[in-house]
């Protein structure tokens, strides 16, 4: 895997437990305008290098698969494959 590629997940995945972690506070704080704050800034962020690796190293999720001809899910190894290549 190329290092782009490995700091891109590492990116996804800080950004995904910041988002996590702070929609576990709003569940309790629905009304925290700071958490609310935080929680569309990290959304924004988090989407932004989803749809950047998407881009570049293919797809996350299903939400990211680009369908033209025919479908293309699981075409490509999964980011975890890649690293034995």
């Amino acid at each position: 895997m190329k290092k782009e590629q490995c700091e891109l997940l590492d990116l996804i995945r800080v950004l995904g437990f910041n988002l996590y972690d702070t929609v576990l506070f709003l569940d309790t704080h629905p009304c925290d305008e700071k958490a609310l704050k935080n929680y569309k800034k990290y959304q924004a962020l988090l989407d932004k290098a989803m749809k950047e690796y998407a881009t570049y190293f293919g797809p996350l999720t299903i939400n990211d698969v680009k369908v033209e001809k025919t479908w293309t899910w699981g075409e490509e190894p999964w980011p975890w494959e890649r690293e034995a290549n």
